[in-house]
């Protein structure tokens, strides 16, 4: 939420900068870059889904978030410097995916077997530490 409020302000900002109403989403290319860099971050959203870490799941959550936030400054200077941080960030929500679906397997595949849970979880703790 801090980030999209972040997002939001600075859209405010160019918006009193180069003198550009609402609902107007066109004028100074700056000011289209950083509106353009706020609409995209904001449609991204991640979703929380059964793991068995949520120590991994919180790491990288932390660190698309961080990545948004690089891609949210890159476009702003420049449109080729978002390239990078997009990049990282949809590999990060891959393996988010990747982690959820993990852990729907174990949760409802095999909630009865301790040892075939602890065998899928001991990679995604090894991560988390």
């Amino acid at each position: 939420v801090l980030f999209l409020a972040y997002f939001a302000l600075q859209v405010i900002y160019a918006r009193r900068k180069y003198k550009i109403s609402p609902p107007e989403t066109t004028g100074h290319p700056e000011f289209e870059r950083i509106f353009r860099a706020q609409a995209r971050c904001c449609r991204v959203h991640v979703n929380a889904a059964p793991l068995s870490s949520t120590g991994v799941a919180a790491a990288c959550g932390l660190l698309y978030l961080y990545t948004r936030f690089k891609y949210f400054q890159g476009y702003a200077v420049a449109a080729q410097g978002r390239l990078g941080p997009l990049y990282t960030s949809a590999q990060l929500l891959w393996l988010l995916l990747g982690l959820a679906v993990a852990g729907l397997l174990a949760h409802f595949l095999l909630p009865s077997s301790s040892a075939w849970t602890a065998a899928l979880a001991q990679p995604l703790q090894l991560l988390g530490a």
